[in-house]
Parts: structure tokens; C-alpha cells; sequence
């Protein structure tokens, strides 16, 4: 999975990079860097740093859909865009996958995961555990000390039972992340601390 829409200045910084050449170039950028005659699923970044920004997505995702119709790119996903946006994509070319900031406090697309979910389209949450600002939450903690497992463990657990089309892609920093991150596939959280980690979102 690759994404365009943005790309790197000499600060460092992730400036918008949406206009259709410039989402043409990084696609033939990313197969050039990648050795690769096609990219599996590219996803168009828009919106802001953590949330979706009003207004119409279409020539952005023409240009992409035009890209997919040449066999550059085999699927198209979507990044920081709302149920709108999606739609609006949809009257374009098929969408696979939608990534949006998505975590236990962070519920404002609760509709759009089960929306998702009943078009088989995967939902890729990012930021798990709030990314720059992390949860503070005295029932996440909570949870994790009852049932002797990480922070992280629990919040992506709680992902992955939310919704079947929840499609995780945690970071890995480390060996102990790594373990977490593994973790996390095969435990299963209790009913009743499903609920006490909902009612987070809820409050």
C-alpha cells in the first residue's frame, strides 16, 4: 500500500501535494523507487493532519482512476476523507480501503467503519493509540492491569474486535512493540471490558 497526495520538504514537513500532475508524478515516483510496473493499492491522502477537510474529492481520484485504467495501479483506497468523499469516489472507480484516524477516543467515524463494513470495503485505522498526542484514559489503564497486558495490546485488540473490515498496519519500533503488536492478534477482550473501553469515546 502506497499513498499520495503529500510529499516531504527539506523540513521535513508533509505539505499537500494534490494537484493531478503531482499525484502522477508520485505514482510514477513510487514505481520507479519500488522497481514495480504496478502498485497494489494506492491510497489518495486528503483532508487535514487528523481529520477530513470539506469538498470535492473528484479530480484528484480521476486522475488515480485514469493511472488504474492504464494498469499502473491494481486498487484504489482513500485516506482522511469523509462518508461524503467516499461516495463521491465511488461514482469514479471502486475503493478498496479507507484510512482515517480511528481509536478508542476517537470515534467520529463509528458510522463510516460500519458503513464500510457492509460494502467489504476494509477500514485501515491509523494512530491506535492517539499517535502524537497518546490516549490518556484511566479506563484504558485500567483494562490493562486487570488483564495484565499492555496499553497497546488492549487498545488494538479493542480495534480489532470493533469491526471484521478493521484492517491494522501498527508501527514497530521496537522488539517489545513488536511483541504487542502480535499481542494483540490473539487476544480477546471480555465483554465487560469492551464496554468499559466504549463508554472512552462515549464521554
Amino acid at each position: 500500500m502506497t499513498k499520495v497526495g503529500a510529499r516531504r520538504d527539506e523540513q521535513g514537513g508533509w505539505p499537500h501535494a494534490r494537484e493531478p500532475h503531482e499525484l502522477v508524478e508520485q505514482v510514477h515516483d513510487n514505481l520507479r523507487n519500488l522497481g514495480l510496473e504496478q502498485l497494489d493499492v494506492v491510497n489518495l491522502r486528503m483532508g487535514g493532519f487528523d481529520a477530513p477537510e470539506p469538498g470535492s474529492i473528484a479530480r484528484q481520484f480521476e486522475a488515480l482512476a485514469e493511472l488504474q485504467q492504464q494498469g499502473l495501479i491494481r486498487h484504489l483506497g482513500l485516506s482522511t476523507v469523509s462518508a461524503e468523499q467516499l461516495a463521491e469516489a465511488q461514482t469514479i472507480a471502486p475503493v478498496v480501503c479507507v484510512q482515517n484516524m480511528y481509536n478508542i477516543a476517537r470515534r467520529e467515524d463509528d458510522a463510516l467503519v460500519d458503513a464500510t463494513a457492509a460494502q467489504g470495503i476494509a477500514y485501515v485505522p491509523y494512530f491506535p493509540l492517539g499517535g502524537f498526542s497518546p490516549i490518556q484514559s484511566g479506563a484504558l489503564d485500567r483494562v490493562a492491569g486487570r488483564l495484565g497486558v499492555t496499553r497497546l495490546t488492549v487498545a488494538l485488540s479493542w480495534l480489532l474486535q470493533r469491526s471484521p473490515n478493521l484492517l491494522l498496519i501498527p508501527g514497530t519500533s521496537s522488539v517489545a512493540h513488536l511483541r504487542d503488536n502480535v499481542a494483540s492478534a490473539g487476544f480477546a477482550l471480555p465483554a465487560d471490558a469492551v464496554a468499559e473501553l466504549d463508554a472512552i469515546g462515549a464521554a
